[in-house]
């Protein structure tokens, strides 16, 4: 049997979109000779549509659209993902499924029986769990079909759940695992997928087409990277990263061996923040970017990406030096305008930096943290201005370990409609940046080398307030990716008082990051979504 792996990106709620787009899939399937052809999980509504799901008229037009496939299938058949309504009063409204389409009919649906309500999912607020497991047959074939989570239980340390969808199958004696997924990227992902995978085989035995979505949904990127598994547990086919594919495999001849790629973590994060980027303005319709270039290394990498992402030509960089700007910041930032091929503007704020301390020594003499953060107030009113001016989305440049403990500006330089570095520590910002400069100096050397400084003060340098960043993210991962207390970490070997100062800035500056942009997740614990702290609280008080 020929089958047709559909790695797609979608667009959450674009019926008539994301119709066309399966339409296209099925008729280049066929025309290529294969026998079934199969999209990833909720590819009808894209994934997470979340409280979309709540709305009755967006589950009836899900399900028209899915019945608009139906015509296509008269030679081909179609595994699809859609939502679909709980026929009993109990449970919740909705089922998860994967729906087997041929000949005009469908000759099967199958619910999700594993809902993750853990890090970014929350599925369990909107499905119901499968209670009945049945595979489909086609071409003398019998074929289990799961969805995502339903796979990700086996091989695990410490399974989640308590029931395995797979095994519900194998009374039947099934002869193919097909498994549709909306699988979330972060840097580790790639190879946990084939681990996950692989324990499946070996438990098994049965070869796995595994699916996933390309592409990014606001916070949310998806790789993609598709998978078939041959039955002695080795990867026969895996699909590019971050781009769309439809790849033919012969599900009788799983008998050759694709090298499995090596997955180096910086260019997969490099990529992925591409992707981020690029989908977040193409699905919202909008192309241009502006954002504030300081001669520093955040804003020099974002401009990278950014640059990448949407094109030179629709990139505008801000820079605005204050009486604390150094010149060799300025000259840095031009260079790597220069380099890019972006526009850059320089507007001083130093007239009216002077004119709102002139007003507000009417009240009180301003001065410490109240005269750093006039600021880059100041500089976002600019930098919005430019961005409601020529219908630009403010990209906000800052980083992890600085929203972590709150070294930022609310509704200053914490501003803007997407956080593109807010889930990348600081260290590996100049990983990132020393990637981009692999073949030629595109960010000034002097970016990198010197010691990283907001510039709101005399001779400022971040370890004025931070410890370095080579001792502070370590504690930061322990605490937010690791989810280790104070305790833990100091056992580790980390100075006592330290680690409780980092970990009550983190504490203390939740409400900060409450309101900072989308951030794009490319670690397995980012800020929003994934990660739902309290605002008021008394840990580690």
């Amino acid at each position: 049997m020929k089958i047709a792996l559909a790695q797609i990106n979608l667009i959450i709620g674009d019926f008539e979109g994301n119709a066309a787009k399966h339409i296209r899939l099925i008729e280049e399937a066929r025309r290529r000779g294969a026998d079934l052809i199969v999209f990833p999980e909720l590819s009808i509504t894209g994934y997470p549509p979340r409280d979309f799901l709540e709305f009755k008229d967006f589950v009836a037009r899900a399900n028209a659209t899915l019945e608009r496939l139906k015509p296509y299938s008269r030679d081909i058949a179609v595994i699809a993902g859609v939502p679909t309504v709980n026929p009993r009063k109990e449970g919740k409204d909705l089922f998860n499924s994967a729906v087997f389409l041929y000949e005009g009919r469908e000759l099967r649906r199958q619910h999700k029986t594993l809902l993750p309500t853990y890090d970014i999912f929350d599925e369990a607020r909107y499905f119901e769990p499968a209670d009945e497991w049945k595979p489909v047959e086609f071409k003398g074939k019998k074929i289990a079909l799961t969805i995502c989570e339903d796979i990700w239980n086996l091989g695990n340390e410490n399974p989640l759940y308590t029931v395995n969808p797979v095994e519900k199958f194998l009374p039947y004696r099934p002869d193919l695992l097909i498994n549709i997924s909306a699988s979330p990227f972060d840097y580790l992902h790639a190879k946990e997928r084939i681990r996950v995978l692989k324990a499946n085989v070996r438990a098994y035995g049965l070869p796995i087409v595994y699916v996933n979505h390309t592409g990014a949904q606001t916070d949310l990127i998806f790789d993609g990277g598709s998978l078939v598994m041959t039955p002695s547990g080795t990867v026969y086919r895996e699909l590019p990263f971050f781009t769309e594919a439809l790849e033919i495999i012969d599900s009788d001849a799983l008998d050759q061996t694709d090298r499995e790629r090596e997955k180096p973590e910086i260019p997969l994060i490099y990529r992925a923040l591409v992707t981020g980027i690029r989908d977040y303005f193409g699905k919202i319709g909008l192309k241009s970017a502006v954002l504030g270039l300081s001669g520093g290394i955040d804003s020099a990498v974002t401009a990278v990406l950014a640059a990448e992402a949407l094109g030179s030509s629709h990139v505008e960089a801000l820079l605005m030096p204050s009486r604390y700007s150094s010149e060799s910041s300025v000259k840095d930032a031009l260079k790597l305008a220069e380099n890019l091929g972006i526009s850059a503007k320089i507007i001083s704020i130093e007239k009216p930096f002077q004119a709102v301390e002139e007003e507000l020594r009417s009240f009180f003499v301003p001065k410490g943290i109240t005269l750093e953060n006039i600021q880059p107030r100041l500089r976002m009113i600019y930098l919005m201005a430019f961005a409601n001016q020529y219908g630009h989305i403010l990209l906000n440049t800052s980083n992890k370990s600085e929203l972590a403990v709150g070294y930022g500006t609310l509704y200053g330089d914490l501003a803007g409609g997407l956080s593109v570095l807010g889930d990348v520590y600081k260290t590996r910002v100049y990983e990132l940046a020393r990637y981009i400069n692999r073949d030629e100096e595109i960010i000034p050397r002097n970016i990198i080398d010197k010691p990283p400084s907001a510039e709101l003060k005399p001779d400022q340098k971040d370890t004025d307030t931070l410890p370095p960043y080579e001792i502070l993210d370590p504690i930061l991962y322990r605490y937010i990716e690791e989810r280790k207390g104070p305790r833990e970490i100091i056992t580790e070997g980390f100075d006592p008082e330290l680690v409780k100062r980092v970990l009550r800035m983190v504490n203390r500056n939740e409400f900060k990051r409450y309101q900072t942009a989308p951030v794009l997740r490319v670690t397995p614990k980012a800020f929003g979504m994934g990660r739902r702290m309290p605002i008021v609280a008394k840990y580690l008080e």
